[in-house]
């Protein structure tokens, strides 16, 4: 996925061989401890030759041996931290880091206080540039009905998608519905809205993916069902926009700090994974019919905003580079 991203902007791709060593069996750990090893040797050797006068990481364990190369070859680095709860992997690098970026106030008791800048999460241009309006337009939604955005990050979301699946017709009743199920789970959710019938068939716009109009979709909605990547903590805020959250319960606790962190300042509602099937219609229905709450979730993301995030960590890496 990464791969395809980087190449879609434009720009060169390299990888470099990596795997985690927390929390996997003896062999897998050996396994991929050898190939963090060439990973080192990769990225020692792309340093070498590029001769870079900063490095920008979010972290991840292939960020650890990249890391490691570029501050043995007295390269000033800035580690971005996208998630409030940093992984292991970032905690690593970022004792190595000259500066830290992070997204909210809670994750800056995770380092050294004089590393650490709250820039918030950046966005790209290709979002932020859209409005409620030209979003819709760009959909083909309509301007006066509510619209429910659903999408369970890159690849998907299964649990989301079925979820969503056997409620669609009680779903479309009430609402538009932009739904992005991610590859995996595309071939179910084709053939489904094949079935409606047209009058419901055309409120219900699914697509594997969105690149370009990802900021349309987001401008659109009046409320959004997803999981809680870190994305959330940047993209919610900036569009004001409500969001029902169902954090991925197989990612460590990453997803669920993200969730709750939004929750606790009335700009999410939670709901956990193993009740979805339950509780998803009526959470959805209850908050689409109570417009007065809405209104107190978009206030509330509002406030959470930092919608010059991209501009400081560009400023920041920049500074690195010309004190090199």
């Amino acid at each position: 996925m990464e791969e395809q991203l980087v190449e879609r902007a434009g720009l060169p791709f390299l990888g470099i061989p990596a795997g985690g060593v927390h929390g996997v069996g003896v062999r897998r750990m050996l396994r991929n401890s050898g190939r963090l090893a060439q990973g080192f040797l990769a990225a020692w050797r792309a340093l070498s030759r590029e001769c870079p006068a900063a490095l920008l990481t979010t972290g991840g364990y292939v960020s650890v041996p990249v890391v490691a190369a570029a501050w043995l070859q007295r390269i000033p680095i800035l580690v971005f931290v996208p998630d409030i709860e940093p992984a292991l992997s970032v905690k690593l690098v970022g004792r190595l880091a000259t500066r830290i970026g992070v997204t909210v106030d809670a994750s800056t008791a995770f380092f050294a206080s004089r590393k650490v800048e709250v820039t918030g999460y950046p966005l790209r241009q290709e979002v932020v540039r859209w409005e409620r309006s030209t979003g819709r337009r760009a959909l083909r939604l309509a301007m006066d009905e509510p619209v429910v955005l659903v999408f369970g990050g890159s690849r998907g979301a299964r649990s989301i998608n079925r979820a969503v699946l056997a409620h669609l017709p009680a779903l479309l009743a009430e609402t538009q519905l932009v739904h992005i199920s991610g590859a995996l789970d595309w071939e179910e959710v084709a053939p489904a809205r094949k079935s409606l019938p047209a009058e419901l068939r055309a409120r219900y716009h699914a697509f594997p993916y969105l690149y370009e109009k990802m900021g349309a979709a987001l401008a659109a909605a009046d409320l959004v069902l997803s999981r809680a990547g870190a994305s959330i903590l940047g993209e919610f805020p900036y569009f004001g926009l409500p969001a029902l959250l169902v954090p991925y319960p197989h990612s460590w606790r990453y997803q669920q700090i993200n969730a709750e962190w939004l929750a606790e300042r009335g700009a999410a509602q939670v709901l956990p994974d193993a009740e979805l099937k339950e509780r998803l219609l009526p959470m959805l229905l209850d908050l689409l019919h109570d417009e007065t709450r809405r209104q107190a979730m978009t206030v509330a993301a509002q406030k959470l905003a930092y919608p010059r995030a991209s501009q400081r960590l560009a400023e920041l890496l920049l500074a690195l580079g010309e004190d090199a």
